[in-house]
């Protein structure tokens, strides 16, 4: 329940802007995040291993 509270908390429009908490949209964490994707790390690597995420491959040298 708190947590759910926090990430509808998150989604609204903060009175200002240095209060806004970047979250994943898929899992709602807010550590970790990837701006550019807008996942956290987690969702990040597990939809990227998949193939779901265009344009990403999986390093190896």
């Amino acid at each position: 329940m708190a947590r759910k509270s926090l990430i509808n908390k998150s989604l609204r429009k903060p009175k200002y802007m240095t209060r806004k908490v970047n979250r994943c949209r898929i899992c709602g964490r807010p550590r970790g995040y990837m701006r550019k994707f807008q996942m956290c790390r987690i969702c990040f690597r597990n939809l990227a291993s998949e193939g779901k995420i265009p344009g990403v491959t999986k390093s190896s040298w």
